[in-house]
């Protein structure tokens, strides 16, 4: 996907009513108050070597570097969100709200705006060591964060 692919979903979800119940789609998970969408995912990571692993993190890492350049164009500068202390609450069985739950998982740290009484941030992450990297986004309301 281009950047402008990418600006086009990050305006479809972050006008779209959130749904009264959870649910799950393949890139897609939304509940009360959020939507968390996967804009691109790379490849498995379980036989690759350290070097084929750093290329596809910088690759990631570059793109999402040009998505918050874009968006900082139309919102101004973002939060920097760190979702570290969301991951050890969530590891010690403490509640953690959505779609911080969710995000903390993937994600270590996320871009974020307020814009019209939403939140949108957007962040690049790996579930784990062997999974693919993502390129998501993340709209809740306003108080998600």
């Amino acid at each position: 996907m281009t950047i402008d692919a990418y600006l086009t979903v990050i305006d479809r979800w972050r006008l779209r009513d959130f749904p009264a119940a959870p649910g799950r789609s393949a890139l897609v998970e939304s509940g009360p108050g959020f939507h968390i969408v996967g804009l691109r995912a790379g490849q498995e990571f379980w036989d690759a070597d350290l070097a084929e692993v750093a290329e596809a993190a910088e690759d990631f890492e570059a793109e999402l570097t040009a998505l918050v350049q874009a968006l900082s164009l139309r919102w101004g500068e973002p939060e920097t969100i760190d979702l570290a202390d969301h991951l050890e609450r969530t590891a010690r069985g403490l509640p953690v709200r959505p779609p911080l739950d969710t995000l903390c998982g993937y994600v270590p740290r996320m871009h974020g705006w307020r814009v019209q009484g939403r939140w949108i941030g957007v962040g690049v992450g790996q579930g784990a060591r062997e999974l693919p990297f993502q390129l998501l986004v993340a709209v809740g309301e306003g108080a998600a964060v």
